[in-house]
């Protein structure tokens, strides 16, 4: 992608287009806008689609017949995903209906000393993998301290089968990366 160039990807839904990923890179941002008709009942997401990765846009907004979506990411974000391909839509509720197990000892997941310590004793973690990634969730309560505050701006809260979690994602090499 050219720096500010604009650039038009297709946005696909079950792998046929749905609508029109607009990219535009700006200094040391990228600005995503993506476009489709509505795909139907719930939550749906926009992700890019890039050959190393893809990258959530978020949840898009219904906008007449259609759902819409701006966001811009810097280029640390946008980096990883390599050339880009496409853009996809996706149901938001989706991952967490992949199976989540339950991890009575988190820090035995890990290598990395420092997590192990952050870990021990955690209560009521739940793990899954996909996409080369390790996803770890951690019951969350607004009224407690943050699980694994250092990694606190890296976490996406959500619901898992009713409560509520904060979910972090790692690498294979146990780096934290953006949900």
């Amino acid at each position: 992608m050219n720096k500010g160039c604009m650039d038009k990807f297709p946005l696909l839904l079950d792998g046929r287009a749905a609508g029109e990923l607009t990219v535009e890179r700006e200094a040391l941002y990228t600005w995503f806008d993506a476009r489709c008709r509505l795909p139907g009942e719930g939550l749906w997401c926009a992700w890019a689609v890039g050959r190393e990765g893809s990258l959530r846009l978020g949840v898009l907004e219904p906008l007449g017949q259609e759902a819409v979506i701006r966001r811009r990411f810097s280029k640390r974000m946008t980096e990883p995903l390599g050339r880009l391909l496409r853009g996809e839509v996706r149901p938001a509720a989706a991952e967490d209906r992949e199976a989540w197990k339950a991890a009575p000892d988190p820090e035995a997941l890990f290598h990395a000393p420092w997590l192990q310590k952050r870990l021990r004793g955690a209560a009521g973690a739940l793990v899954r993998t996909g996409q080369g990634r390790m996803f770890l969730a951690l019951p969350y309560d607004s009224g407690k301290a943050f699980p694994l505050p250092t990694l606190f701006c890296l976490a996406d809260v959500r619901s898992i089968n009713g409560e509520k979690y904060a979910v972090f994602v790692f690498d294979s090499e146990e780096r934290p990366v953006f949900p």
